[in-house]
């Protein structure tokens, strides 16, 4: 199927230009300046810019990802592909390891069925005090064999492991991760700079939501937000959602890390797209209000309501990227991080078409995957 798309402002890394798009068989094949040489679907001169990308995720429309449950799977991939997420990886939180297997298991199916990227275990090998909205009597000691169960559980598919480089055995996990092809993000931690760094050095490329769940900024003791920011090797995940993370934290972060080092994420659970409430993380009952998930039990944040496209706004609005730099940290970056960013994340001649419509307001408008509208912009 052969389609133009024709008075666009096509958003990419280099710019902002006036232009279309041609589109064959779900591939961008021109990307053009100006008028388009042949009548299309005409964008009415809103911006287009690559769908966007999120590399953590529990859920959303009540379904959640650590239950394994593929029907409200299904539910959450096709809210957060509504608000312009074409690319997706669901995240598990803490469980019992024979729980964790049997919701990879699960949703590995969906990812074999291509509705999802791939799994990311955040946790069970994680810091106690940093444990956040995880059940601390279900933490373990790092193990690369018990791991290994994990990504056996995934069928190939296992693409991230959040873990604390300080606990014994964290090391050796972190390598054997890097061995078996899954990235090792460092997250939900205690750590000092030293042991950050050398966590980085067995092999970890991702801070997990960086700040939260991490020791605070020192003069004295950086701990580990001085070292995941200041490392070349490293991308920093942001909650952009107004409630993880103060306006001026999230500058400070995209001034030193820059938007190729940057990637917004959700870390949305499955109140995302519901109503305020009660619901569940895991094992970990969750009260949303105002839109804030929090443990009913000492109101911890508990993951977000967050979808991708206030992620994206949020960053030109309040953090002040420019709109090409916002386009980098919700899909370029993020797909590089996946080893996806030769196929998506950005709008270029060869590449999947993945896209969102948004008006001037930065709203979603229309959303493409794979060539095929899932929202027709009007």
């Amino acid at each position: 199927m052969s389609l133009t798309l024709a008075d666009a402002r096509v958003v990419t890394p280099e710019g902002i230009h006036d232009g279309w798009l041609a589109i064959e068989d779900g591939r961008i094949t021109h990307v053009g300046h100006g008028r388009a040489p042949r009548a299309g679907h005409s964008l009415g001169g809103r911006y287009v810019v690559p769908g966007f990308v999120d590399i953590h995720n529990h859920g959303g429309a009540g379904g959640s990802f650590p239950t394994g449950d593929q029907d409200g799977a299904r539910a959450a991939v096709e809210l957060h592909r509504r608000h312009g997420t074409t690319t997706l990886v669901a995240s598990l939180v803490t469980a019992a390891v024979a729980d964790l297997e049997a919701a990879a298991s699960s949703l590995a199916d969906l990812c074999d069925d291509g509705l999802l990227a791939g799994l990311h275990f955040e946790g069970p090998y994680i810091s106690r005090a940093r444990c956040g909205a995880h059940d601390p009597a279900l933490l373990r000691e790092p193990s690369p064999r018990e791991f290994e169960r994990l990504v056996k559980a995934g069928r190939g598919h296992v693409r991230m492991l959040t873990i604390a480089p300080e606990l014994p055995g964290a090391l050796d996990t972190v390598r054997a991760a890097r061995d078996q092809g899954v990235l090792a993000a460092l997250g939900h931690s205690d750590a000092t700079y030293e042991q950050t760094l050398d966590g980085i050095d067995a092999g970890a490329s991702v801070a997990t939501h960086l700040y939260n769940a991490l020791p605070p900024l020192g003069h004295r003791s950086p701990g580990p937000v001085a070292a995941l920011l200041q490392d070349e090797r490293v991308t920093v995940e942001l909650v952009n959602d107004g409630v993880h993370v103060h306006p001026a934290m999230l500058r400070l972060a995209c001034s030193v890390a820059g938007p190729g080092r940057t990637a917004l994420v959700t870390d949305a659970m499955s109140a995302a797209g519901m109503g305020d409430g009660d619901y569940e993380l895991g094992a970990l009952r969750v009260t949303v209000s105002g839109g804030a998930a929090r443990l009913a039990e000492g109101g911890t944040i508990a993951g977000s309501t967050l979808t991708m496209d206030v992620a994206f706004r949020r960053s030109v609005t309040e953090v002040g990227l420019t709109l090409s730099e916002a386009s980098v940290a919700a899909s370029l970056t993020p797909a590089r991080v996946l080893g996806l960013d030769g196929q998506i994340g950005s709008i270029a001649a060869g590449k999947t078409a993945d896209l969102v419509v948004l008006t001037d307001e930065l709203e979603v408008a229309g959303v493409m995957r794979r060539g095929a509208w899932l929202t027709e912009p009007r």
